[in-house]
C-alpha cells in the first residue's frame, strides 16, 4: 500500500494564508471552491478542509495524523494530541491570536473577581470556565453562537472574545479587563502517527519546511561585487545571520559577497554598500530559511 499522511487544513479565515505558506514551503494545492478535498503536488499527502475547530478532534480519534489548528481550539476541546511545533501565522498579523475578558467601558468590573455571579458569553465555554474556576470564580459562562461583542450589557455582563488587533472591541467601545489566552497556530497529530516512525519523519519534514517558509517572511538575499581592498568597508556596514559568503573573482583583486537580510536592511544598506565601493548587486527574495 502506498504511504500516505492524512492532514487537516484550517477552512475559512485561515485557508489562503494557510496554502500560501505551503506553497512557500513546496506544496501547492488547488482546490475545488465547493470541495473539502484539495489536491496536492506530493502523493504521500492527503488533505481535508476542516473548521479549524474540529481538527484536534479528529486529529485525536486517529481520522487524521496531523492538521493544523489554534491551541485555542487544542484546549476547548480537552483532547489529547501531539503537539509538533508552533507556525506563527493568522489571517491579519503574525502575532499570537488573544482571547481577552471584555465589558463595557463604563462597566463597574475591574478584575476577574468581579464576575462572581456574572453572565459571560463566549465561544471558548471551557476554557473560560478553567479560567474562572483558577481564580474560584463562579459564574455563568453560555456558548456564543456569533456576534459576541454586541451581547454586552444585556444579554451577558463580560464576554471572553478572540482578538488579534483590538479594533473590533474598540470600535464596539469594550474595554480588556484580561487575558485569558494567547493562542498561536499549531501543528498537531494524533499519538499512533507520532509513534509510526514513516509518518514522524514525514510531518516532522514538512514542519522543517513550513518553519522555513515563515521564518524567511521580509529576509532577501543580496549579492555584491567588490575589490578586496573594500572588504574591511563593507564588513563593517552589512549585518548578517552568522557571517557573509565570500568568494573570489577571475579578477584576484575583487570579490564577491553575498548575505541575508531584512528587505528593510537592504532598502536601507545599498546605497551605503554603493558609496564604499560595491557594486553589481543582485536582490532576490527567499522561499524558505533554514538554519
Amino acid at each position: 500500500m502506498s504511504r500516505i499522511l492524512r492532514i487537516g487544513l484550517p477552512k475559512g479565515s485561515l485557508q489562503e494564508a494557510t496554502f500560501f505558506l505551503f506553497r512557500r514551503a513546496g506544496y501547492n494545492f488547488r482546490v475545488n471552491s465547493r470541495s473539502y478535498y484539495p489536491q496536492v503536488d506530493d502523493p504521500e499527502l492527503q488533505a481535508t478542509l476542516l473548521r479549524a475547530q474540529e481538527i484536534p478532534i479528529y486529529v485525536a480519534e486517529g481520522i487524521l495524523d496531523a492538521g493544523i489548528t489554534g491551541w485555542d481550539n487544542v484546549l476547548e476541546t480537552d483532547v489529547e494530541v501531539a503537539d509538533l511545533g508552533e507556525l506563527l501565522y493568522s489571517k491579519a498579523t503574525s502575532r499570537p491570536y488573544r482571547w481577552v475578558l471584555a465589558v463595557p467601558e463604563d462597566s463597574p468590573i475591574r478584575s476577574v473577581a468581579d464576575l462572581q455571579g456574572k453572565r459571560i458569553a463566549t465561544e471558548l465555554v471551557h476554557v473560560t470556565r478553567c479560567y474562572l474556576a483558577r481564580h474560584g470564580v463562579e459564574a455563568a459562562v453560555k456558548f456564543s453562537w456569533g456576534a459576541t461583542e454586541v451581547k454586552v450589557p444585556e444579554l451577558a455582563d463580560a464576554i471572553v472574545e478572540g482578538t488579534e488587533t483590538g479594533s473590533t472591541l474598540r470600535a464596539h467601545r469594550l474595554r480588556i479587563v484580561d487575558e485569558v489566552l494567547e493562542s498561536t497556530p499549531r501543528w498537531i497529530a494524533s499519538q499512533a502517527a507520532a509513534a509510526d516512525p514513516w509518518k514522524r519523519e514525514k510531518m516532522d519534514n514538512i514542519y522543517l519546511l513550513l518553519r522555513g517558509a515563515l521564518d524567511a517572511e521580509g529576509m532577501v538575499g543580496l549579492k555584491m561585487n567588490l575589490a578586496r581592498e573594500q572588504l574591511a568597508a563593507v564588513l563593517e556596514l552589512l549585518p548578517a545571520m552568522k557571517q557573509p559568503t565570500i568568494s573570489p573573482l577571475s579578477d584576484a583583486d575583487w570579490v564577491a559577497l553575498e548575505t541575508v537580510i531584512t528587505e528593510a536592511e537592504a532598502r536601507d544598506l545599498i546605497p551605503a554598500l554603493k558609496r564604499v565601493g560595491a557594486e553589481g548587486f543582485v536582490e532576490y527574495p527567499l522561499n524558505k530559511v533554514i538554519p
